[in-house]
C-alpha cells in the first residue's frame, strides 16, 4: 500500500503571496470550515512546537502537538506529530508536508501525509483524507486569490 496521500491545486497567484497567505493567515484556511483553527503555538523553524487546536461547529476540540521539522520560506514547511514540545515521543500518526512551486503564471500547492504505517495510511483516508485535506486547499486557493471565505 502507499503511505502517501497528497491533494494538489493550482492558485493563481504568484509563489511569494500563496506562501504569505500561506503563513499569515494559517488559521483561515489549515481547518476545513465549518470547523476552525486556533494556533496556540507555531515556532516556524526546524525543532519548533506546534501546537494548533481544531474546534468543530459542535464544541468539539481535536489537538494537534507536534513538531516543525523543516522550513523553507517561499517553498515548503513540514511537521510531525512523531514528538511533542522538546522532543518528547509521540504515538506518531504521519509527517505532514506542505509545498508551493511556480506553475505557470501561478502556484502549484501540494498538501501531503506520509504515514508510517499501512493502517495509519487507511485510517487517514477512512477518516476523511481527500475531503478534508481538500476542503483546505481550497480555501487556502481562495484566500491567496483574494477572495473570501
Amino acid at each position: 500500500m502507499n503511505r502517501e496521500l497528497s491533494v494538489h491545486r493550482h492558485i493563481e497567484a504568484p509563489v511569494t503571496h500563496v506562501w504569505e497567505t500561506m503563513m499569515d493567515r494559517f488559521e483561515e484556511w489549515f481547518c476545513p470550515r465549518p470547523w476552525r483553527a486556533e494556533a496556540r503555538q507555531i515556532e516556524w523553524r526546524p525543532g519548533g512546537r506546534s501546537l494548533v487546536v481544531m474546534h468543530g461547529p459542535d464544541g468539539e476540540e481535536m489537538l494537534n502537538e507536534g513538531v516543525i521539522l523543516d522550513v523553507a520560506p517561499g517553498r515548503r514547511f513540514v511537521f510531525s506529530d512523531a514528538f511533542t514540545g522538546d522532543w518528547q515521543p509521540s504515538g506518531p500518526f504521519m509527517v505532514g508536508l506542505f509545498e508551493i512551486a511556480s506553475d505557470g503564471a501561478g502556484t502549484r500547492f501540494t498538501a501531503t501525509a506520509r504515514h508510517w504505517t499501512d493502517e495509519a495510511a487507511e485510517q487517514h483516508r477512512i477518516m476523511g483524507f481527500d475531503a478534508g485535506w481538500g476542503a483546505m486547499a481550497d480555501q487556502l486557493k481562495t484566500l491567496a486569490e483574494g477572495g473570501t471565505l
